[in-house]
């Protein structure tokens, strides 16, 4: 099952943020164990390194880009997804690019802490729990 994680949540287990790094953690290592096809937007690449860097240095923010890219795959953004993002079902245009993304390579679900920016998403936003909730019951979507 391909879910995407959204950049809030690998912030989350980056930055170490407080509730929410400790689900973070556990639904990042479901992809590091094959549990799951982990795959962010090539957008999220880019936050989180301007966010690393300025919080942890350059020189973090590039290995610890290094470390993810070993188990999770990159959505990628083009034109398509872009056009989809800036139709009017959006209120987040960044969100919505990761929404496209998502469904451009077949996500079921995104992870995210921000489910109500995933309205008009043709794949449904979960919080990080609700994900692997979803994970522990075979995959099945919540309702």
């Amino acid at each position: 099952m391909i879910v995407i994680i959204g950049t809030d949540v690998v912030l989350d287990l980056l930055l170490k943020r407080e509730p929410f790094a400790e689900a973070a953690a556990r639904l990042i290592s479901r992809a590091e164990k094959g549990d799951i096809d982990g795959f962010m937007c090539a957008t999220t690449v880019t936050n989180i390194y301007y966010f690393m860097a300025k919080a942890a240095g350059a020189a973090r923010a590039r290995r610890e880009i290094g470390k993810l890219l070993m188990f999770l795959d990159v959505a990628p953004v083009t034109r398509a997804v872009i056009e989809s993002a800036f139709q009017d079902k959006y209120d987040d245009f960044e969100d919505g690019v990761i929404a496209e993304a998502a469904h451009s390579v077949g996500a079921r679900a995104i992870a995210t802490r921000n489910i109500r920016n995933y309205k008009g998403s043709k794949v449904r936003a979960y919080l990080p729990s609700e994900t692997l909730e979803m994970l522990d019951a075979g995959g099945a979507p919540l309702e």
